[in-house]
């Protein structure tokens, strides 16, 4: 069976590192390669500003972590730009990049993207929405 790809966004990442709740658990997963996580320099770059913005975090710190996640994580560089995201334009680098690696699934608790539902056939869900389909596999 074909391992599952998906995208996390960038709230999805930030809860992983400092929480050990549902995103965690979906990041576990990336890490034991049960499921394909895919992601963008554009979300990287976002990923930066967060954790130095509300987290306090130095560069060096920074630095370190994006390498921890780049061990598992994979990286696409989306072509397309998307505007599909009106209310909130930035929250449209996460279909790109979801575009780009052909995902089956954005894993998000942006409410934005998760009132999208889908986009072009990619499903939109929460982490508990994602975990409850794999523990139905």
């Amino acid at each position: 069976m074909d391992k599952i790809v998906i995208v996390a966004d960038t709230n999805i990442i930030v809860s992983s590192i400092f929480w050990s709740g549902n995103p965690y658990r979906i990041v576990q997963k990336g890490v034991n390669q049960e499921i394909i996580i895919f992601t963008s320099d554009e979300l990287l770059n976002e990923l930066r500003t967060v954790l130095k913005r509300d987290f306090s975090l130095d560069e060096q710190e920074i630095e370190d972590i994006i390498g921890t996640l780049m061990i598992f994580m994979h990286l696409t560089n989306p072509s397309e730009r998307i505007n599909a995201i009106k209310e909130d334009e930035k929250d449209n680098k996460v279909l790109e990049c979801a575009a780009s690696c052909k995902a089956s699934y954005i894993i998000s608790g942006d409410g934005h993207l998760l009132g999208l539902k889908e986009y072009t056939g990619i499903k939109i869900l929460s982490a508990k929405q994602f975990l409850d389909i794999l523990d139905k596999e």
